[in-house]
């Protein structure tokens, strides 16, 4: 019986949740995750001799949730002028 973190799809169930969870969360925080253990699960499915190590498989899982965050983060984030500066107080 092979590990449980080994299988593509209890990755691939991760996957999802995280992104029904980004849904009800709307931050792109958890879309990021939720790709990075897409990829994970992707790559379990067709086959990539990563191996049953958890250490690994949480390495790659890591550099492509990062990675994911940081192209939504330039894709949908801030973009410089929509922050709104006061220089005054309303108060004055």
């Amino acid at each position: 019986m092979e590990l449980l973190w080994a299988q593509w799809w209890v990755w691939g169930v991760a996957a999802v949740a995280l992104v029904v969870g980004e849904v009800l969360l709307p931050s792109y925080v958890l879309l990021g995750f939720g790709i990075g253990a897409g990829v994970v699960a992707l790559l379990l499915l067709i086959g990539v001799p990563i191996g049953a190590s958890l250490p690994i498989l949480l390495l790659i899982f890591t550099v492509f949730s990062l990675l994911a965050w940081l192209g939504l983060r330039r894709w949908v984030g801030v973009f410089r002028g929509q922050v709104k500066n006061f220089d005054h107080d309303i108060n004055d």
